[in-house]
């Protein structure tokens, strides 16, 4: 069973990521705000920082390069093991408490690096280890059918060369490497999907063009053109072999990794809103108390009790999806459980929380609003709510993708 003690390793990876997002996140979180695609200079001091780590074999600040334990080699689970999903999860929320933005631009914590820990082989993690890696998944004619890739890899001797548009790849720009999602076989379907890594100085990579957005402005959002781009054969992650039985289970799996991630950023921005609200109600003089019926109390109070407890939720089942993957349990279904509890719970506590606060919440003088536009993102990438809601219906229900649409 889990365990929600979080041992002491974990808390101290955890604190040191709050520091970071207390004394380094909140006082340049507006500031980024409004300088959109301007680089967060300060960030590199989190670089340097988060390389030392790294070497020391210190747990990550920014925690998106989980996705393997210190057993990846095992199978048998002999004790409760809590690795690098768990760390990374942890980590993921505390930065996020500071600023979603930020956690999304801190140097070598991309997103495709939890692509790379989940189905690199040993040689490749070695390689691709200490790169900053995005990940470049959705394109124009599609944003969460995953299946429905168009970008083309084909074989050229020792090179494959890449062929399509990305759009909405997050650090496209600031990375060092870009994880894309491309078909090697359009007859074959999904299972010919595989991801490839990408260095930004490959011939045939360029940026078109960087998003204005609602939200995470601090950062940057790219579209991305392959024009004939070449990279080394063994770029290709993962087995390059074409398995139809299995379909693109393997690619899939990064998203395993990824959500429960996802979950912990919207959990780290519902819990500073609830942090601020609470402080805004008690200055107010509206008590909450957990000795009370919520009925029986100021309607602000009863109303942030429902926010808290959807927050709790929302933490606990990403922790249980973190949980599940550190000890190998197979956990598509509560990833998913988590990204949609926990996305819905982001937007619902940080807009209620704008709305509670009254003329503060709405203005700049506090972050509520921010919050309330950053969190938007965490419901909708790395699949939307609707496809959240898809896939558990599927497992629950035993049925196939072709069976439940």
């Amino acid at each position: 069973m889990i365990n929600l003690e979080l041992p002491k390793k974990l808390k101290a990876s955890a604190n040191q990521a709050h520091q970071v997002a207390a004394q380094i996140f909140r006082p340049i979180s507006r500031k980024y705000d409004l300088a959109e695609h301007e680089y967060p200079v300060e960030l590199d001091t989190m670089a340097a920082m988060v390389e030392g780590l790294a070497d020391s074999g210190t747990q990550k600040i920014g925690g998106a390069a989980g996705g393997r334990g210190d057993d990846a080699g095992t199978t048998d689970i002999v004790a409760n093991a809590n690795g690098g999903n768990m760390s990374a999860l942890l980590n993921a929320l505390e930065t996020s408490w500071g600023d979603v933005g930020l956690m999304l631009t801190i140097p070598y914590q991309g997103l495709g690096n939890a692509a790379i820990a989940a189905v690199a082989t040993d040689e490749q993690l070695e390689r691709f280890g200490k790169v900053w890696a995005s990940m470049a998944i959705t394109e124009p004619s599609f944003g969460s059918d995953s299946a429905a890739v168009t970008t083309t890899a084909v074989l050229d001797g020792d090179e494959w060369v890449l062929n399509g548009e990305k759009i909405f790849v997050t650090a496209g720009e600031r990375s060092t490497h870009i994880v894309v999602w491309a078909t090697v076989d359009k007859s074959l379907g999904r299972a010919a999907i595989k991801s490839f890594v990408v260095p930004r100085d490959a011939p045939g990579l360029s940026v078109a063009r960087l998003e204005h957005k609602l939200g995470i402005k601090a950062s940057d959002t790219a579209v991305l053109l392959l024009q004939d781009c070449r990279i080394p054969a063994d770029n290709i992650l993962g087995s390059p072999e074409v398995n139809v039985e299995k379909g693109f289970a393997g690619v899939m799996q990064t998203f395993d990794n990824t959500r429960p991630m996802v979950a912990a950023m919207a959990v780290g921005v519902a819990r500073a809103a609830l942090e601020e609200l609470r402080t805004i109600l008690t200055d107010a003089g509206v008590e909450i108390s957990y000795d009370t019926p919520a009925m029986n109390q100021h309607a602000a109070a009863a109303e942030f009790l429902r926010l808290e407890a959807d927050y709790e939720a929302a933490y606990l089942l990403s922790l249980r999806a973190a949980w599940m993957a550190d000890n190998k349990k197979p956990n598509s279904l509560e990833a998913s459980m988590s990204k949609a509890k926990a996305g819905r719970t982001g937007t619902d506590v940080t807009l209620k929380s704008v709305e509670l606060a009254g003329t503060l919440g709405y203005s700049q003088r506090l972050l509520l609003e921010k919050w309330g536009r950053d969190s938007k993102i965490l419901d909708i990438f790395e699949g939307t709510q609707q496809i959240q809601q898809l896939i558990v219906a599927r497992r629950v229900l035993g049925k196939t993708s072709a069976e439940l649409k």
